[in-house]
């Protein structure tokens, strides 16, 4: 793949996204909806995660959670190249149920890079058939290294730790902007939300979430936009529906995030149902 490419591939299971990616382009600090792990096929990055800064080489496995804040640079100038997929939380939630034999609904990565070559093998293998279309007997080798990778990597014991540590009056912050991000909000309507004085929710958001209110607001925007495009919305409404001020913001944001613009993700998008 030549250098500064992002390519997103079909997928024959919904809710599953397949980005592979050669770049030196550098990731600002974003969260995902979804799960996602990938390998590191060429080159080498550093990012931020939930547990910290992390460098990651080729055949490592990298991972994320959803709504775990993340970045992402390569060490030098030739770039990295990496292979991902993303899962939406449905999806994993039965693999996680039968990993732990019922104990939990959903795991979480516990390491967000993994020096593992057997599971970077059922990766790649998981990736192609993931991609490779709906050969005979795809969905059972499919299904198979899925319930494997995820056994491998995750931790399905105890399940998801879900707003673990987020104070009360922050989650009631957290809620106004979640329950519809194209909705317009203040520090002062967050603040009164969240019964704390203006400077006070300001800090407790950034310390809980890692990332600004104003920022926070731009990621789940952002999400919504991917869902509206992936329903077939034109991305000129996607845009609106999702609260940007036009299509232009919508895609100055997507390709911070994404690597690829609107358009290159409706294009494969809207040929499955995502969500």
């Amino acid at each position: 793949m030549p250098a500064g490419q992002f390519q997103l591939l079909p997928c024959a299971l919904p809710g599953v996204l397949a980005v592979q990616a050669s770049s030196r382009h550098r990731f600002a600090r974003h969260t995902h909806e979804q799960f996602g792990i990938g390998v590191v096929e060429r080159g080498a990055q550093r990012s931020a995660s939930g547990r910290g800064e992390v460098q990651a080489v080729a055949g490592d496995i990298i991972t994320v959670n959803p709504g775990e804040v993340h970045d992402g640079l390569p060490l030098d100038e030739a770039g990295r190249s990496w292979r991902i997929l993303y899962f939406d939380p449905e999806v994993v939630a039965p693999v996680c149920h039968d990993v732990s034999e019922g104990a939990a609904r959903l795991g979480e990565f516990v390491l967000p890079v993994l020096s593992d070559r057997a599971s970077a093998t059922v990766f790649t293998q998981l990736f192609d058939a993931m991609t490779g279309g709906n050969a005979p007997d795809t969905a059972l080798r499919r299904d198979s290294l899925l319930l494997m990778l995820v056994a491998s990597t995750m931790d399905c014991r105890q399940g998801m730790r879900d707003g673990d540590g987020t104070p009360a009056a922050i989650a009631h912050a957290l809620a106004r902007i979640d329950d519809d991000p194209s909705v317009p909000v203040t520090l002062d309507e967050l603040a009164h939300a969240s019964g704390l004085s203006r400077f006070q929710v300001l800090r407790a958001f950034t310390r809980a979430t890692g990332l600004t209110p104003h920022a926070y607001l731009v990621q789940r925007r952002i999400d919504l936009a991917r869902r509206l495009i992936a329903r077939g919305e034109p991305l000129a409404d996607a845009a609106i529906g999702s609260g940007f001020a036009d299509q232009s913001h919508m895609t100055r944001i997507f390709v911070k995030k994404y690597g690829l613009s609107p358009s290159a993700y409706a294009a494969v998008a809207t040929g499955r149902s995502l969500r």
